[in-house]
């Protein structure tokens, strides 16, 4: 096959896996204590013996960081969406997202499909889909996430852990009561240390005078201070803030990323590609934000290596000015599916994977040992 002709699925095989965390994952919403997704398998016709894209709806335990489950994932994907690619002939990875429109909302399952699709073709090409996407970068600054932590001794330690590794910055997760004596205990003990807050939507325009006190530390960003849908409230509290609002949950369209930029509802925006339904949309939202001049940065979803790596790429485009939510999933899960694992080098960077695709190959062996179910689809059947 010539890399522009039209890409025909012929098989999609849907998996549900369950990997163990080393340790619960705690943000103002809940406890992660183990991980699943739902990672998503497609092969093309007469694409070659073994050639398959995957990519990965990196939904989360409960309906809390946005409406999707494992349940409903699985749903969607073997009902609607895996059916509707089996009958498309693609011409372009781009159009993948305006096809699946056509059912409201699920954006991780929608992405999962999308970025199969997305690897699957770059692989086709022999081309990494770093340089297809349009990244420049070979390698990409990461961040560190220390989750809500009752004591205080403990979050110090794990904070002075991930600098030791050499993260680019620390984040925070806060929420109310437990934000600036979490803040102030950092500064003291490490001082002047690249540090963010994320608080998962947990104040609201009520709780200014509380945002306005973690002014004092010099934060990078405070990210998702108010409810998703709060527009007008970000822009309320982002006025009557020194310290940049990075939007997370608020940004799950394109059309949202040019609201929240009109009305000043932040400074930053965190593109994840499972929030927006995939990389089309991701590249537009940066596309938006670079020509607003409005720094992004790529969020993450305790993913596999597949779903980090789809955001690795990304990541490498050049609106991408922050370090990312990029650790490798080694940290905190206790094992990765993929090969060769995702690192963090000595300054701090994750390395773009070079090889075609998505640069890192699924461990068959691993799939099969925390595979829950699967379910198969062939083209015409």
């Amino acid at each position: 096959m010539i890399p522009d002709e039209p890409l025909h699925i012929e098989q999609v095989v849907v998996h549900h896996v369950r990997l163990p965390m080393r340790a619960p994952f705690v943000t103002a919403w809940g406890a992660q204590r183990q991980r699943d997704v739902i990672l998503v398998e497609a092969v093309a016709a007469g694409a070659g013996e073994g050639l398959a894209g995957w990519g990965e709806a990196p939904v989360l335990a409960q309906p809390a960081y946005n409406e999707e489950t494992v349940a409903t994932a699985w749903h969607i994907l073997n009902d609607f969406l895996v059916p509707l690619v089996l009958r498309t002939a693609i011409a372009d990875p781009r159009d993948i997202h305006g096809r699946l429109a056509a059912f409201h909302g699920h954006s991780m399952a929608k992405a999962a499909v999308e970025g199969a699709v997305w690897d699957l073709w770059a692989k086709r090409s022999g081309r990494p889909l770093r340089e297809l996407l349009g990244g420049t970068s070979v390698r990409v600054p990461a961040g560190a996430v220390v989750g809500v932590q009752d004591d205080t001794a403990a979050l110090l330690r794990q904070v002075e852990a991930k600098l030791a590794q050499g993260y680019r910055r620390v984040k925070l997760k806060v929420h109310p009561g437990r934000d600036v004596s979490v803040i102030k205990a950092v500064r003291d003990e490490f001082g002047d240390i690249p540090l963010a807050a994320d608080a998962n939507g947990a104040y609201g325009v009520e709780d200014l005078p509380a945002l306005q006190a973690l002014d004092a530390f010099g934060l990078a960003m405070i990210e998702q201070p108010l409810p998703w849908d709060d527009f007008l409230g970000h822009a309320h509290v982002q006025e009557h803030l020194k310290t940049p609002i990075s939007l997370d949950e608020t940004i799950a369209t394109v059309g949202h990323a040019r609201q929240a930029l009109a009305l000043g509802s932040g400074r930053i925006v965190n593109i994840k590609p499972g929030r927006l339904g995939g990389l089309a949309p991701a590249l537009a939202v940066h596309d938006v934000c670079r020509a607003a001049r409005v720094p992004v940065w790529c969020g993450g979803l305790l993913e596999t290596g597949v779903g980090r790596a789809h955001n690795v790429a990304l990541a490498s485009l050049p609106g991408f000015l922050l370090p990312g939510d990029l650790a490798p999933p080694g940290e905190y899960l206790v094992e990765d599916i993929v090969e060769p694992p995702l690192i963090l080098d000595r300054d701090g960077f994750v390395p773009v994977p070079d090889g075609p695709g998505i640069g890192v190959a699924v461990r068959r062996d691993r799939l099969a040992a925390y595979t829950v179910r699967r379910a198969v689809h062939r083209a015409g059947k």
